[in-house]
């Protein structure tokens, strides 16, 4: 059951996907759509340019019907004259074919919109299967579409059926008038039932057009483990990508390791905490983090700070609270600046010690300035992060 379920094409298809069909030349097209937009467009521009087109055609043949001398026994003067009727025929035409070829181009931008895919051009002999061909015919998709020719046929028809009912009359008229009104009239009344018959056609494609669009993407729909392997595929493996993020905590941790021999002090827990500062000569700004960890990271830190010589000075407090609100290469805390700044002064009169500049050892710095609410150990700091309601914590000092 687990297999069945997950062979089964319930997911919406990945925008990874959707690109690669595109890319193939698999986009939604409806023939409907663009069908009515083409023929509408032709009928119109019949109705709102037919009196011009046909003056202009009248006046083409009529021209083309006059003979002289000259014209009759010189084929030069008689090619030249073809030609210009000609031209004079695709200028009078050229406004409908204009409009027309400009709606046959912009139509595909209702539904699926421009694509131009190479691989459309390249043979598929997977077409010529002829099993694959007979499932196409029985499939659902096709069934639709038998189903919309046969609407399609009932629908032109019954509308030309009621067209030809309510103008009979009409057209039997025609044969009493005159042919110079005869032929405009009849010209309007073909007018009108082509435009009334295509207009039949647009609720055809109203509902081609959401039905193309919901086929597209159930072709287009994903198994799950065709969801989960593209994932792979594009995020990459999660067992590479954790051994990734590994090697690059590797290297961070390295670079951070070798910043430590250029720290001016390590501050401590003493053991479970260790945060080396850095606050050069002629340096702008406050003193930043070069390095800092818990646990092995620290005991690396504080060993490594031995073997360069770099003072070590235990301060529970301010080793806790540089270790909970800076991150490397950030600037200590504005808060911490007092407190600090009596660490790097002892560290300054220790060198001063070391290298007898002065004959007074200093004195260790023992109550620093450290504000409770930094502390991630004070209760104060604790209360200041519980959320409302609950019983303060006991005392953790």
């Amino acid at each position: 059951m687990a297999e069945a379920s997950n062979a089964e094409k319930t997911e919406p298809a990945s925008q990874r996907r959707l690109d690669q069909a595109r890319k193939e030349g698999d986009i939604p097209r409806s023939r409907e759509i663009g069908t009515f937009t083409v023929l509408m467009t032709a009928g119109a521009g019949l109705w709102v340019t037919g009196d011009s087109l046909v003056a202009k055609l009248s006046a083409v043949v009529e021209h083309g019907l006059s003979l002289d001398r000259e014209q009759i026994y010189n084929p030069a003067v008689l090619i030249e004259r073809v030609t210009a009727d000609f031209i004079s025929i695709l200028l009078a035409c050229l406004p409908l074919a204009g409009a027309i070829i400009l709606v046959m181009l912009a139509s595909p931008m209702l539904i699926g919109g421009w694509n131009f895919s190479a691989k459309s051009f390249m043979p598929n002999f997977g077409k010529l299967n002829p099993m694959r061909g007979l499932g196409n015919m029985v499939s659902t998709h096709s069934l639709v579409e038998l189903l919309k020719a046969v609407a399609k046929a009932l629908l032109v028809g019954a509308v030309a059926w009621y067209i030809v009912i309510s103008q009979k009359d009409a057209v039997i008229g025609l044969a009493a008038e005159p042919f110079g009104t005869a032929a405009p009239h009849l010209g309007s009344l073909i007018a009108k039932a082509f435009l009334t018959m295509v207009g039949a056609l647009g609720a055809i494609a109203i509902l081609d057009g959401p039905y193309q669009l919901w086929h597209y993407a159930n072709k287009l729909k994903m198994t799950r483990q065709e969801v989960i392997q593209e994932s792979k595929e594009s995020d990459g493996n999660p067992q590479i990508k954790g051994k990734i993020r590994q090697l690059q905590r590797e290297m961070a941790r390295k670079r951070m390791m070798s910043n430590v021999p250029t720290a001016d002090v390590v501050v401590t827990n003493p053991t479970h905490f260790a945060v080396a500062l850095k606050y050069g000569e002629g340096q702008r700004g406050a003193p930043r983090v070069v390095a800092k960890g818990t646990d092995e990271v620290a005991a690396k830190i504080r060993e490594i700070a031995k073997e360069n010589k770099v003072a070590l000075l235990e301060a529970p407090a301010l080793a806790r609270a540089l270790y909970k609100h800076t991150d490397i290469d950030d600037e200590i805390p504005e808060a911490l600046y007092s407190a600090v700044a009596e660490v790097l002064a002892y560290v300054y009169q220790l060198r001063a010690y070391t290298k007898g500049t002065t004959d007074q050892y200093p004195d260790r710095p023992q109550k620093l300035p450290v504000p409770p609410e930094l502390d991630p150990f004070n209760p104060a700091s604790q209360r200041a992060n519980e959320p409302p309601g609950n019983k303060p914590p006991g005392n953790l000092q």
